[in-house]
């Protein structure tokens, strides 16, 4: 619970301090912060997705050592198929924010 508002705080602090110092520059719409906010969200997504894998995986193998080769290629597609949809979603990102003027 700590390490959850040590980041809402860092979180906004960032916010806070990155208008005014836009605000010096030419003109930047909200687009490109929030392309950037969601490319961190998404990549923080992504990470906690891959190690609760990662985890459940681990843990199956552990308690089933005989089919650990079934439950490694389960996770590597469910690995692959998330690391597409993060891919799509960093993609989409970077596009609003070359969008955005910056």
């Amino acid at each position: 619970m700590k390490t959850l508002r040590l980041m809402a705080w860092a979180v906004l602090v960032l916010l806070l301090t990155g208008s005014a110092a836009m605000a010096q520059g030419s003109q930047v719409g909200g687009a490109g912060v929030g392309a950037g906010i969601g490319a961190g969200l998404v990549l923080i997504g992504a990470g906690w997705g891959f190690g609760r894998i990662g985890g459940a995986a681990v843990e199956s193998m552990a308690r089933q050592p005989e089919i650990a080769a079934k439950i490694q290629t389960g996770a590597i597609i469910i690995g692959a198929l998330l690391e597409g949809a993060t891919f799509f979603a960093l993609l989409v990102c970077i596009i609003l924010q070359n969008k955005a003027g910056f």
